[in-house]
């Protein structure tokens, strides 16, 4: 095992077995090319390289040190150790760009994005302008809730042109205030409009808290026009549309809705799923269809809080030894559903199923029994029971009902239907998932 090898194998036991799978995995230590002062890896493409070099540098050239007394610099190449020309001008582009272009999360791409009716628009121009920048959709605007996408496509699209060596600013709202501000008190300027203007794509997110902030928007709406009329291509995110953000001049508000906007919704039932089986198969995550379908169906439409719990499954089950079972999962997120429920009144659900399986919301309440009003006023009771804070009292009293033993026999029913009709499953959980998302609280 040479020294390299070594050292990867070191660092293996201080990161995360995920990220050690899908990134530093594929590094070749280049022996004939390294020295003691100067250590190079080879990496399979520019965005694993740009990565690695941004996330694991000091770390790697400290572990080298270990070892030899001496603290190397870090070179991550692209290409194997027999492609020395290739890597060189290589490593000329990614010096070249290092001062220039942001990290991006190399994670987050078209292929790792998994697309379903409430996202498709969104994606497939984002998809387009990856693919022809400045050409069709300039600016491209992205908006919609939280945790539903737009960073993710948003880096997707910045990630398909850094592997290509293009120049590439991603940067948050905040940052880009963050950092105007910085330079116009150290009055250098000229290096942040350099930074901005001089990209081959800026990508801008959470372009909403440029609200009422007058000099930020000067600044910026000449830094969008020196972009666009040099054919440089702009996406912005927003949680809203242009003309909904409070305080936005007129003029950027105008050349944001000259291009193109997208909007991405929240996500159904069927995407929820895909997307936890997509995170599963890349983490390495093993949750069988009843703990996927428990956890797409209770825990909303925000795609981050959703990757969030997986994860958070997955290390309490490491940590503790246990099978993620559904039981163990129920447990585990019990805090986060309860948070959930309290926004969720009896009156929102009954309100959505009424609409949903159109039976007025008088009949659900009512002592009528054909067989489509008992269906309806069985699932309310059990969406209740299982989506709200309410005790069995508490809900039989809304529903007109003797006690709480009327709720019990409902409750036990439902749950007859569930294990014989798996159509019945279905219709259940979409309504449970439209409660979710049609309750969850708005943006102000």
């Amino acid at each position: 095992m040479n020294i390299g090898q070594k050292v990867l194998f070191e660092l293996k036991k201080e990161i995360s077995e995920i990220e050690y799978e899908r990134y530093i995995k594929n590094l070749v230590y280049d022996a004939k090319r390294s020295r003691s002062n100067i250590v190079y890896f080879n990496a399979p493409n520019m965005i694993v390289a740009k990565w690695i070099k941004s996330k694991y540098a000091d770390k790697l050239s400290h572990l080298f040190e270990v070892y030899n007394e001496v603290k190397p610099e870090i070179e991550i190449s692209v290409g194997s150790k027999n492609q020395h020309n290739q890597s060189a001008s290589v490593k000329q582009t990614t010096e070249k760009s290092h001062s220039k272009s942001t990290y991006l999360n190399p994670s987050l791409t078209f292929e790792s994005f998994i697309v379903g009716h409430s996202n498709q628009f969104a994606y497939t121009t984002s998809k387009s302008v990856a693919e022809k920048p400045g050409k069709q959709y300039n600016p491209l605007f992205l908006y919609g809730g939280v945790g539903l996408g737009k960073t993710h496509l948003l880096q997707a699209i910045g990630n398909y042109h850094i592997n290509q060596g293009k120049t590439v600013i991603y940067t948050t709202l905040e940052q880009f205030m963050n950092s105007f501000t910085s330079h116009l008190r150290s009055q250098t300027m000229d290096r942040f409009r350099d930074k901005f203007r001089e990209c081959d794509l800026l990508l801008i997110d959470d372009i909403q808290f440029l609200s009422r902030k007058e000099q930020t928007q000067e600044e910026f709406f000449h830094t969008f026009n020196e972009l666009y009329n040099n054919n440089k291509q702009i996406v912005i995110t927003s949680d809203r549309q242009p003309n909904k953000i409070a305080g936005l001049v007129d003029r950027l508000r105008s050349r944001f809705e000259m291009g193109l906007m997208a909007d991405i919704q929240p996500p159904g039932l069927e995407t929820k799923i895909a997307i936890i089986q997509k995170k599963c198969e890349l983490d390495g995550i093993k949750l069988n269809n009843e703990i996927i379908n428990f956890i797409a169906t209770n825990m909303g439409d925000n795609i981050r809080e959703i990757e969030g719990t997986i994860i958070k499954l997955n290390a309490l089950s490491s940590m503790l030894n246990q099978e993620i079972t559904l039981d163990f999962a129920q447990n585990a997120i019990k805090d986060q559903l309860k948070e959930k429920k309290e926004n969720i009144s009896i009156d929102d659900i009954v309100k959505i199923i009424s609409r949903e399986l159109n039976i007025k919301p008088s009949d659900m309440k009512s002592k009528k029994r054909t067989q489509n009003i008992v269906n309806a006023r069985r699932i309310a009771i059990y969406l209740a029971r299982n989506l709200t804070p309410n005790s069995m009292p508490q809900i039989a009293i809304y529903f007109g009902m003797k006690d709480h033993t009327a709720i019990s026999h409902a409750m036990k029913k439902i749950h007859e239907i569930i294990e014989s009709d798996e159509n019945f499953k279905v219709i259940l959980e979409d309504l449970s998932n439209k409660i979710n998302t049609q309750t969850r609280p708005s943006i102000e």
